[in-house]
């Protein structure tokens, strides 16, 4: 399979953006979702890099499972796990016992969605430049 991190880490940080853009727009559960899409791309960029194989879609698991020497701190993982709830509520009606997602998400959820996915994006970034540098000195 051919390496395509920074395909993933351009299409992450497309779903960031069109987070930001969803709460601009008051889209909250859309910014919720987008901002989650985002970190888990990210993510799966660095896995990418590494030549691994990266399953599902959760943030946490693919943080945590991360090789020892690219795990992040637990203060990213619980970012990370405050996504992860984001996954299926945002878009599904029967995530509530009545009313849609658009009836429950905020402002205020969005963004500290776009702040969890903008963080781990760039632990995701740093980890991505620091093997590039590996890269030029071997």
């Amino acid at each position: 399979m051919p390496e395509r991190h920074a395909d993933w880490l351009r299409q992450a940080k497309r779903d960031l953006a069109h987070a930001r853009n969803a709460a601009k727009d008051e889209d909250y559960e859309w910014s919720c979702f987008a901002a989650q899409q985002g970190a888990e791309k990210a993510v799966k960029a660095v896995y990418q890099r590494l030549g691994a194989v990266a399953w599902g879609h959760s943030v946490t698991m693919l943080l945590t499972n991360l090789p020892e020497i690219h795990r992040p701190p637990e203060t990213l993982v619980d970012q990370g796990k405050a996504l992860d709830k984001h996954y299926i509520t945002t878009r599904y009606p029967n995530g509530f016992e009545r009313g849609a997602p658009m009836d429950y998400y905020t402002c205020p959820e969005a963004e500290r969605s776009i702040q969890d996915a903008q963080a781990i994006i760039h632990f995701c970034e740093d980890i991505l430049a620091g093997l590039a540098e590996l890269d030029r000195e071997t």
